[in-house]
This record gives structure tokens, C-alpha cells and sequence, in this order.
């Protein structure tokens, strides 16, 4: 009978795989969203430190983006999650209702759970969607102030 103590093939343990760089990043970046959304780090510090605080955890959660970044995930993901961060920082920078909207809005969440879904180079209908129409969005803002000031110089000057 073999001593488990006594060295043999069998009961020898086998060296550990060298881990991917790009696997351990992508499991701090989850990591780092449990902390920041689940455990309420964001809209805490969001109130403890009104809008240096969102800045902040904003800043902080672009090394999530960074995790898809070096994943290769496509551009368009990347855009939608730097979207939802936008949105979170908007949200943030209302004082007080913006920062009891943030414990249910968890951009970091969302950006998380992308960067496991997500393969490299593959996206989905939806992250398009999501992205041509926050572009839409913002040029329909960047277009009112502007149709309103020719609609302003057109009564004022006449045509």
C-alpha cells in the first residue's frame, strides 16, 4: 500500500498554468463593480463627496472599460460602457435625488457583466441599438439650442 506522504506521480501536485493577464484583469474588474454598486461604494462616496465623489468612482470605473479594452472587446461595447458610465455621472451630479437614483442605476454592474458576457470582437443587435441611439440623443441635444438661436436671429432680423 503507497504512503500518500511518499512522492509519487499520483499524489505529486501539478504545477499551476501561468493565468492569462487579460482573465486576472477582467476578475478585478468584477471585483472592483461588486465593491462599487453591490456593497454601495459609488452612491456613498457620491454623497459623502457631492460631485468630487462621482468623479471619482467614475474615474474608477473606467478601469472596467480598460478590463474590455484589453479583453478586445468591440468598439461599440466599449461605447456602451462608457456610456453607462456617463449616465451614472450625470445621474450623480444631481444633488441628493441623483445619489438615491445611484443605488439602483449600477453602471459598474452593467459594464461588468458585459465584460464576462461579451467575447472578443463579437456584439450583439442590442449594443448597437443602445449606442446609435444615444448618439441620436445627443445630436437632437446638440441640435435644439441651435434651430432655437436661428429661430431667435429669424425674428429679430427678419427673412
Amino acid at each position: 500500500m503507497d504512503n500518500p506522504r511518499t512522492p509519487s506521480p499520483e499524489n505529486e501536485l501539478a504545477p499551476l498554468a501561468p493565468q492569462d493577464p487579460r482573465d486576472v484583469m477582467v476578475r478585478r474588474a468584477v471585483t472592483l463593480a461588486r465593491w462599487l454598486d453591490e456593497r454601495w461604494l459609488d452612491p456613498i462616496i457620491g454623497l459623502v463627496l457631492p460631485e468630487a465623489g462621482d468623479l471619482l468612482t467614475a474615474t474608477v470605473g473606467l478601469y472596467i472599460v480598460a478590463a474590455g479594452i484589453r479583453k478586445g472587446l468591440p468598439a461599440v461595447v466599449i461605447a456602451r460602457m462608457l456610456l453607462n458610465l456617463g449616465v451614472d455621472l450625470a445621474i450623480g451630479a444631481v444633488p441628493a435625488l441623483g445619489d438615491l437614483i445611484d443605488f439602483a442605476f449600477k453602471a459598474n454592474r452593467r459594464n461588468a457583466k458585459m465584460l464576462e458576457e461579451c467575447k472578443p470582437g463579437e456584439s450583439t443587435p442590442k449594443d448597437w441599438l443602445v449606442v446609435t441611439g444615444a448618439g441620436l440623443l445627443f445630436l437632437l441635444v446638440l441640435a435644439i439650442p441651435i434651430v432655437g438661436l436661428i429661430w431667435i436671429f429669424q425674428a429679430i432680423f427678419g427673412n
